[in-house]
């Protein structure tokens, strides 16, 4: 198979996210020594399932010869700038997982100064972004919508772990 836009892109974003859950998974495993909590561990699996087919959909079912609309690879791109300011505001706090540690200050920097959950917000944009910078709507939609109703339930979920800690 020969490798094109879209297939190079999503490795490249394969390599990020295995980075991001390398540092995610160290967090975890000290945030869980600290005394921290999983919460809402049931439907971790679907994230990872479907962000995981969302990057094998790019990379085998847009066509080869499929040139990027380059202004949405630009914005994809500068997304995740944006994603390592979010990760470098919550620093130790940051997982792919809802972990809480009891007393621990709610983060109140970076992007958290403005939005409760900007990685959320983040990632319910790359998610349709990428696959419509290659002109691949029914990807965009079908993985942009499987987003938004499995985030809707991950923040309900952190919302109400959060919660107690706002009270602090």
């Amino acid at each position: 198979m020969e490798l094109g836009w879209a297939q190079w892109t999503a490795l490249a974003v394969v390599g990020l996210r295995l980075a991001e859950l390398v540092y995610a998974r160290r967090n975890l495993m000290r945030l869980i020594a600290r005394g921290g909590q999983e919460h809402g561990a049931r439907h971790y699996p679907l994230f990872v399932l479907l962000h995981g087919s969302w990057l094998l959909a790019l990379f085998f079912l847009v066509h080869e010869a499929v040139e990027p609309h380059l202004p949405l690879l630009a914005l994809f791109a500068a997304l995740q700038v944006i994603r390592v300011w979010i990760i470098a505001s919550l620093g130790p706090y940051w997982t792919t997982r809802i972990v809480t540690v009891p007393r621990a200050p709610l983060v109140r920097r970076g992007p958290y100064r403005f939005i409760r959950h900007p990685n959320y917000l983040l990632v319910a944009v790359e998610i349709p972004l990428l696959p419509f910078a290659f002109g691949a709507w029914d990807i965009a939609l079908l993985f942009g919508l499987a987003n938004m109703a499995l985030l809707a339930y991950r923040v309900h979920v952190e919302e109400a772990v959060l919660e107690e800690r706002r009270m602090l």
